[in-house]
């Protein structure tokens, strides 16, 4: 197939809309599948679960180097195929121990896919980074409303059709990175090195900046998967029905289709790294709220805080870090922060667990609180002392 001369922001918004969608109709249902359909344990299905964020960070670390290091449309390719392949075979396969073994596939494809579509955000021309990357944010979130939606109402009628209506997604995934993702990223002009970023006078301070910044990710993602598992349950012996714990996820995907267009829109007016800092804080001030909270009309407001600082940082992270970064390791630093993501989720259902176990939900706020402000102190004292020696020079 002839190369195209660029990667349209609308191809890489598709592909990550259509993965998140096909994605999006697993993770709700392996829990549930694995202990009511196949008989095992909730401790198997929190190993499962473990294991398959494990998968998708080797293939998040895998994609990201070979994005770098070999040929970033075949690294694509074929990440989208292991996913696609494991997702069909699921239709026919998905008994014990075949269901979690091609979870483990469709994961890791989809680790390589994430740091790929992270990667290729920063060579779409004629859009500034931060842009590229709210629309595919928004492309993402837009996908998981999707995909919770369709799932909810496909399960209960079959598990066979919901493994086809996934598969479908997978495979118009597939055929989006096989017609258009096939540009020569090294020629591109996207991100030219500026005398900043190439100064090897400043590259250790850029490079503490950056894991200071996935140290905090971790942490933002830790608390996000307390939100995804922990808390249903919170909520539930509060007496609130799970129902509203439910349509506080579409609420937020609501809240962010509607309102990352806004963000976009004010960003160029906002220093990107202060609109990172004033989201990352509301984000981690959420939860200090938290064992105040006894009302579904408190969970609400709370959910809200916590969705308009995901809004807020997340899509700009990937920017910020690409601003300072060398342009031919993009690679390298756009997968650790689906590596980072990928860590975050898969010790805080742990981590939250323990804690309960051993102490209380409280407890677990006030820790997961902690860990994301005292994590975020050396984002701001890194960044000050290098924008001070930027502005020096």
């Amino acid at each position: 197939m002839a190369k195209a001369k660029t990667l349209k922001l609308k191809w890489l918004s598709l592909a990550s809309l259509l993965n998140s969608t096909g994605a999006a109709f697993l993770w709700p249902l392996i829990t549930v599948f694995i202990n009511k359909h196949l008989g095992k344990s909730l401790t198997v299905a929190g190993i499962v679960l473990f294991i398959m964020s494990i998968a998708m960070i080797l293939g998040n670390y895998l994609g990201g180097y070979l994005f770098d290091h070999w040929n970033a449309y075949l690294t694509s390719v074929w990440g989208a195929v292991i996913a696609t392949v494991s997702i069909i075979f699921m239709i026919f396969f998905h008994n014990w121990p075949a269901f979690p073994i091609l979870i483990y596939f469709v994961s890791f494809g989809d680790g390589i896919c994430a740091s790929v579509i992270n990667s290729y955000g920063n060579f779409v021309p004629s859009n500034d980074a931060l842009f590229v990357y709210n629309m595919v944010y928004l492309a993402f979130n837009v996908g998981v409303v999707l995909g919770t939606l369709l799932v909810g109402v496909l399960y209960p009628i079959s598990i066979d059709l919901t493994f086809i209506v996934a598969s479908c997604f997978y495979v118009v995934f597939l055929l989006t990175m096989i017609l258009f993702f096939n540009v020569p990223i090294l020629k591109q002009t996207k991100k030219k090195e500026t005398a900043a970023v190439r100064s090897t006078s400043h590259q250790r301070l850029r490079e503490l900046i950056v894991y200071a910044i996935f140290v905090h990710l971790c942490m933002i993602y830790l608390g996000y998967a307390l939100w995804e598992s922990i808390m249903s349950v919170h909520i539930t012996k509060l007496g609130i029905p799970f129902v509203a714990y439910s349509l506080l996820w579409t609420m937020n995907g609501a809240i962010i289709i509607v309102g990352q267009p806004i963000v976009s829109y004010f960003a160029p007016y906002i220093k990107l790294y202060k609109q990172i800092y004033v989201g990352l804080l509301l984000f981690t001030f959420s939860f200090i709220l938290l064992p105040f909270i006894h009302t579904l009309l408190g969970f609400i407001l709370d959910f809200i805080m916590l969705t308009l600082g995901d809004m807020m940082s997340v899509p700009g992270i990937p920017a910020w870090i690409s601003d300072i970064t060398p342009v031919s390791r993009t690679g390298k630093y756009q997968s650790l922060i689906s590596s980072t993501i990928s860590i975050g989720r898969a010790i805080g259902p742990l981590l939250g667990g323990i804690i309960i176990e051993a102490y209380s939900y409280n407890v677990l706020f006030l820790t997961a609180f902690l860990l994301m402000f005292i994590t975020f102190i050396p984002i701001t004292i890194t960044n000050g002392i290098y924008m001070r020696r930027k502005q020096a020079n």
